[in-house]
């Protein structure tokens, strides 16, 4: 598979996540992105009106984290973290599966947590993560499942802090058979080169969730083989 340098570009949402991350590494993060042309950058709630500051009108996008890293927040509390995150500048979230409701099988209560967070986007994409490492095959494909019928625009595999956050072949390509062609794929978790990154590609994802060492080491590695 081959994939123009542009469209490489696009499909990355990287992401800086990790809880000692400082206000002046997003500004930095931001700024990366608008100097190497990134897609998406992918942060935390808190961090999204530092990003704003500096994309202002700026192509990449902000794509919010809500609920996260566990999930376990209240629909009510997801919702309003939702709003303060579109209203301080974001165009995109990613909120984690309430797998408290998902393994009890509560499916009802499971599907309306992502309602509610979707209803609270206003318009803006949402991608549901729902964790795969946690999740038997039929689960996973019950979950993704689910995330479509809700209304959302990804299924998302990780959110890379799981105690096995690798995003796996297998994983992304049962999501994309069990979705359909149409619906979106975000494959995050351990991509750090392009071989990796081409990989998940190729087993059906459209974005892919990766950090910025590894934005940088996918986009060597896409110039190296394109001499």
């Amino acid at each position: 598979m081959d994939i123009a340098y542009d469209k490489v570009l696009q499909m990355m949402d990287v992401a800086m996540l990790e809880p000692t991350t400082t206000f002046s590494q997003i500004r930095g993060l931001a700024q990366a992105a608008i100097d190497e042309g990134f897609g998406q950058i992918c942060i935390h709630s808190l961090h999204v009106r530092a990003a704003a500051d500096v994309l202002g009108r700026s192509a990449p996008k902000i794509v919010a984290c809500v609920g996260f890293p566990m999930g376990v927040v209240d629909s009510r509390l997801k919702a309003a973290e939702t709003e303060q995150a579109i209203a301080d500048g974001a165009h995109e979230i990613d909120m984690v599966l309430s797998h408290t409701a998902f393994l009890d099988g509560d499916l009802r209560r499971t599907e309306e947590d992502i309602r509610a967070v979707i209803r609270a986007a206003a318009g803006a994409p949402v991608k549901v993560i729902i964790e795969a490492c946690f999740l038997n095959r039929r689960q996973k494909a019950e979950a993704s499942l689910l995330v479509q019928a809700a209304g959302a625009a990804f299924v998302k595999t990780s959110t890379g802090f799981s105690p096995d956050p690798a995003a796996m072949y297998e994983d992304v390509k049962l999501i994309r058979e069990t979705v359909g062609p149409a619906m979106g794929v975000k494959a995050a978790g351990r991509i750090r080169n392009y071989h990796r990154f081409i990989s998940m590609v190729e087993a059906g994802a459209n974005r892919i969730g990766l950090s910025l060492p590894g934005a940088r080491e996918s986009v060597r590695g896409w110039k190296e083989s394109h001499p």
